[in-house]
């Protein structure tokens, strides 16, 4: 059940912990301090808690510096509940950065915008590939695009073509991941449920995210898949045909379809 009360009580409490925290953030991201890889990841495991999102984590995360991680897209929310595991940045589109709230949370996490019209340039995958140079690790919704969450699109090969070639004289660790939006305590849920979370099409953001404050609880499961080297991977393409299928079953398996 929606409660309006609800969703005041949640933006108020989000309010006060970002104020709370952006401060800090801002602080560790100026004098370069390792916080500011951490401190994200704090806000947004508080900000699942009070917006009523149960993250579970199924699988391992990759340890190996940097990963770049590969899996569906269904909403903004994907941010906040990665962010609330992965001690990464998020490769997005260039107008998140001007969201209410979501941008700035991107720009504190030091995301990469990208163009949508001209996603992965060349002057893209320069930033991109300096970033993974550098030892961050990366987040990548290789769809291209939000859904429904009740399937995976298509995934565009070009997108990874930031895995090509060697990081820091090695091959480039890829981990897919699932993600989905199930009913509280884990239960299975129709694809009306998960429509209120899902952010695709003609959807508004404010409208949007005022509907999901003030909805009950929900369950998030992420699947983390085994990583591949890029190596073992005979092409790009092909890479991108593996990381499609695993994700999709994942997917499908947290949906038991």
């Amino acid at each position: 059940m929606r409660s309006s009360l609800r969703a005041v009580a949640r933006l108020l409490l989000l309010a006060a912990w970002t104020v709370l925290l952006a401060p800090l953030q801002i602080v560790a991201l100026l004098l370069g301090l390792g916080l500011a890889e951490r401190i994200p990841m704090l806000y947004h495991r508080v900000f699942c808690r009070v917006i009523g999102l149960d993250v579970v984590k199924r699988g391992t995360v990759s340890k190996d510096r940097p990963t770049l991680f590969v899996g569906n897209h269904i909403s903004y929310l994907d941010i906040t509940v990665l962010g609330s595991l992965l001690p990464a940045s998020f490769i997005t589109k260039a107008e998140v950065a001007s969201w209410p709230l979501f941008g700035i949370l991107a720009k504190m996490q030091r995301s990469v915008f990208v163009e949508r019209r001209a996603l992965f340039a060349a002057q893209h995958r320069d930033i991109v590939k300096r970033r993974l140079e550098a030892g961050d690790n990366l987040v990548l919704f290789p769809e291209g695009t939000s859904n429904d969450g009740c399937r995976v699109l298509p995934f565009k090969s070009a997108l990874f073509s930031v895995a090509e070639g060697e990081i820091g004289g090695k091959p480039l660790t890829v981990q897919p991941l699932s993600i989905a939006y199930l009913g509280p305590e884990g239960r299975p849920a129709g694809a009306e449920w998960r429509r209120q979370y899902a952010y695709f099409g003609d959807d508004v953001l404010v409208p949007h995210l005022w509907h999901v404050l003030g909805l009950g609880r929900a369950t998030v499961e992420i699947r983390f898949h085994p990583a591949v080297a890029v190596q073992s991977m005979a092409s790009r393409k092909a890479l991108s045909d593996f990381c499609y299928e695993v994700v999709a079953a994942g997917l499908a398996d947290s949906l038991g379809a």
